[in-house]
């Protein structure tokens, strides 16, 4: 009988495969035969890369926080959930930007909505500021200084029949809730502060978000988190679906709100971005932590020998 084995987990692909075929983004990349694909060589084709094209290293802000001493603003110790993610160990410093780098399906969203409270852990803790806290859902989250882009901007961040207005105070509105109401000139400034601030290339504020391009509604999802001043900013595949352009702006935010002092969790599937943004790269793999690189340590290589190493 012949089988076809569907997974993104590596060790099961080798464990039982005779053959190995590998799609991405709905192309045939290729059929090899297991035992004669190295891991590494698999990850390669299943990113889309070559491995000669993983030597360039560009980081921006080389050493700004990289051997930081301050003590983190987010602590999670032991934090999962069966049948999701297995027991996580991580921390994010103030002006720091520790990025999640995995295949597809490797655990890296259900970590961000596991600290969020999108989802509920199992077991684990988390300490905020040296405070352990008990985060039961995303309002509490907000409430602690945290901030989520999630990955599905349009199903999950924008309300697209809504104005650039609307969308930028929607966050602050729920966080003062039903007793804190912000006047319509208020709404006004906030969101012109942040169109001006971000870019946002918009004819007025009071435009539906839906008719902005990709980038710009990513910037208003950014400019929502900022109006609420977090401590943490957790992104989700920031620049995802938006042009070249829009994404050398937004990944120019993110290093200047960590340098200003914002803690940042980055998630993104471009290894290039999370290697010039990041000071510390949590690697994960098959639902579970596998690794960690700081800074001087990382390159795209060394992402890719991690992912593919034997468990």
């Amino acid at each position: 009988m012949g089988i076809v084995f569907i997974t993104h987990f590596i060790d099961q692909v080798y464990a039982i495969s005779d053959r190995i075929t590998v799609l991405r983004n709905g192309s045939l990349i290729g059929s090899y035969e297991a035992a004669q694909l190295p891991r590494v060589e698999l990850v390669a084709r299943m990113l889309g890369k070559e491995l000669t094209e993983f030597q360039r290293q560009d980081r921006p802000h080389e050493g700004s926080h990289a051997d930081d001493l301050r003590p983190p603003f987010l602590k999670i110790a032991g934090l999962g959930r069966s049948g999701t993610l297995e027991p996580v160990d991580l921390e994010v410093r103030r002006g720091e930007i520790v990025a999640l780098a995995g295949l597809l399906g490797a655990g890296r969203t259900e970590l961000a909505q596991l600290i969020f409270g999108v989802i509920r852990p199992h077991q684990g803790t988390v300490q905020i500021d040296d405070k352990r806290v008990a985060i039961t859902s995303p309002k509490k989250a907000v409430m602690l200084g945290m901030a989520l882009c999630p990955e599905d901007r349009k199903g999950q961040a924008l309300i697209e029949d809504l104005s650039v207005r609307e969308n930028i105070v929607l966050a602050l509105k729920a966080q003062r809730g039903l007793f804190g109401s912000i006047s319509r000139r208020q709404q006004e400034a906030i969101a012109t502060e942040y169109i001006r601030a971000l870019n946002i290339k918009t004819p007025s504020p009071e435009q539906a978000v839906r008719f902005l391009s990709g980038g710009n509604q990513q910037k208003v999802v950014i400019a929502r988190w900022l109006a609420v001043n977090p401590h943490l900013l957790i992104l989700d595949e920031p620049t995802r679906g938006i042009d070249v352009g829009a994404k050398a702006e937004v990944l120019k935010l993110i290093l200047d709100l960590a340098g200003e002092g914002m803690s940042i969790l980055f998630i993104s599937a471009e290894m290039e971005e999370v290697v010039n943004v990041s000071d510390r790269i949590v690697v994960l793999r098959d639902h579970k932590k596998i690794g960690e690189l700081a800074s001087g340590d990382a390159s795209i290589t060394k992402i890719m020998e991690t992912i593919a190493q034997e468990s």
